[in-house]
């Protein structure tokens, strides 16, 4: 059974500048093969894009990540195994959406790759959240829901 993360129980922790860590190597590499990229940086390397660290009870739980092209944020998560179904992922897009509103980006988009070992569930999953997938099926993109701040 799916539950909500206790928002209080998470800590979103911004990256600045963001490194590839032994963390983001451990859940990254650790997913199952096809989900990432099998071209990963080397562990002390600066990480492009924008990084967030989920933490609970003093542990690394997720990563939440976000690259603005042209108005669109391209986005990727990723939930320590051992805490997945607890409603983390969801937390961390929820967290996604707010850095990108404000950002002003108008978009957010997830590309599930050919290659990945459940693309019709995490398809399911993105579209569950309003994701839509474009013409070619690899890109699900959805307009960014938090309201901006002003």
């Amino acid at each position: 059974m799916l539950q909500a993360a206790p928002a209080k129980a998470l800590r979103w922790i911004r990256e600045s500048p963001a490194h590839w860590d032994e963390e983001k190597d451990r859940l990254i590499k650790g997913a199952p093969a096809g989900i990432f990229s099998s071209r990963l940086p080397r562990v002390g390397a600066v990480s492009p894009g924008e990084w967030w660290r989920v933490d609970a009870e003093g542990r690394t739980v997720g990563y939440g990540w976000m690259d603005v092209i042209w108005g669109d944020a391209e986005v990727l998560l990723v939930v320590d195994p051992a805490r997945q179904r607890e409603g983390i992922g969801a937390w961390i897009l929820d967290r996604l959406d707010e850095e990108a509103a404000a950002r002003g980006v108008n978009y957010l988009y997830n590309v599930v790759r050919p290659t990945h070992p459940d693309r019709a569930g995490i398809t399911r999953w993105l579209s569950s959240r309003g994701f839509r997938p474009d013409s070619d099926g690899d890109v699900l993109k959805r307009r960014v829901r938090a309201s901006r701040k002003a």
